[in-house]
């Protein structure tokens, strides 16, 4: 019985690793209606598109988003509800990932003293990790170890001032996502509550944020998550309110930003309720792409690469309901969609030259999955 059940196992993994296969971890959320437990490792074939049946990776409470070490071996996500180190509220939380299996195992955490998270990211050195609290208003950078694990807390910061337009969703401060700079020299906030973009200086070395500058957003746009073009020189913006993608010019010494563009996620005779989530960039450079949750969409755009400025190409069905989060392979060959309230990863097929997507038919089920990220082949 027992090689048997040694032989099983080897086909089963020999059938999850395939050769043509790039490995997907899923952060999810886990309420006591949902059966998610965590974070899923599931394959995608980039021969043909399929999915491989998901799999629990780690079992952990509200994983709904995660982070990658520049050496593909940590993965860091969101943590709640948990008293650590004698505190309670939101938390960095670090695992130690076999690239070629997907499994996950724990190496810390550490509390960031606020409330519960909405995002995390990983400066490009790997030394610096900064947590976000949409509902508590955090900003929190930690310090993190060679072997990967998060130090104790090194900055904090809690945002503050005056609030958007719109009281139903601007009641306070909304800090949603970070992101860092191509440079790594600045870490940009996206705060949806107060129609603002703050600048933080980052020290890379110490871990410490030092607040540099704000910028204004259009009032009522409700910034929400961001990427940098590849050379630095353009910042898009997703704004989850006015349901736009906002372009913004980078100034490279002083990180200064100017608003360029604002372009509609959205067709033109839409009227329901909407907001919008995720925006990535093509590996090439030359798309934008954009979701719509309540349209339940994925727009995509083409990007001017002298002045960066968008054009719309064309709008999709997500393949199920409320796309929060989707992601690129890095070879750009192929987008991964995950609708979190239809429980489904659904499969496109990218065409390289226009843009545009083809869904291929290929889905997977995972439970309220909110976060894709894909994971080099070691």
């Amino acid at each position: 019985m027992k090689k048997i059940s040694t032989l099983c196992l080897t086909l089963i993994a020999a059938n999850f690793m395939s050769a043509a296969s790039q490995l997907i971890l899923l952060g999810t959320y886990t309420p006591k209606d949902s059966t998610s437990r965590g974070i899923y490792a599931v394959r995608l074939d980039t021969v043909t598109g399929e999915l491989s049946q998901p799999v629990l990776a780690a079992e952990t409470p509200n994983p709904t988003f995660l982070a990658l070490s520049p050496n593909g071996r940590v993965v860091y996500t969101l943590g709640d509800s948990n008293a650590i180190n004698g505190e309670s509220g939101g938390a960095a939380v670090a695992f130690k990932l076999d690239p070629t299996t997907g499994k996950l195992s724990p190496l810390n955490a550490q509390p960031t003293g606020g409330g519960s998270l909405a995002h995390l990211g990983l400066d490009a050195t790997g030394k610096t990790l900064v947590t976000i609290s949409y509902n508590g208003g955090q900003i929190t950078s930690f310090p993190v170890e060679a072997n990967g694990k998060v130090e104790p807390r090194k900055s904090s910061f809690t945002s503050t001032g005056p609030l958007g337009p719109r009281a139903d969703r601007q009641d306070k401060p909304h800090p949603h996502s970070v992101t860092y700079s191509p440079d790594n020299h600045f870490a940009y906030v996206c705060d949806l509550g107060r129609d603002k973009i703050i600048c933080y200086r980052l020290d890379p070395i110490t871990a410490v944020l030092t607040p540099s500058a704000e910028y204004a957003t259009p009032p009522g746009d409700g910034p929400r998550h961001s990427k940098f073009s590849a050379d630095g020189r353009f910042f898009y913006v997703i704004n989850e309110l006015a349901g736009s993608v906002a372009v913004y010019s980078c100034e490279f010494k002083t990180g200064a930003l100017t608003h360029r563009q604002s372009v509609s996620t959205l067709p033109a005779n839409f009227t329901g309720q909407n907001t919008t989530a995720e925006i990535r960039i093509h590996p090439n450079g030359h798309f934008v792409y954009g979701s719509n949750r309540g349209h339940d969409s994925l727009a995509v755009y083409s990007r001017n690469q002298e002045d960066g400025t968008l054009k719309l190409i064309e709008i999709v069905p997500s393949g199920g309901g409320h796309p929060r989060n989707f992601n690129l392979t890095p070879d750009g060959a192929w987008l991964v969609c995950a609708n979190r309230d239809s429980d489904n990863l659904v499969v496109y097929k990218v065409d390289a030259t226009t843009g545009r997507l083809t869904a291929t038919g290929h889905s997977a089920t995972v439970p309220r999955a909110v976060c894709v990220l894909f994971i080099p082949s070691p």
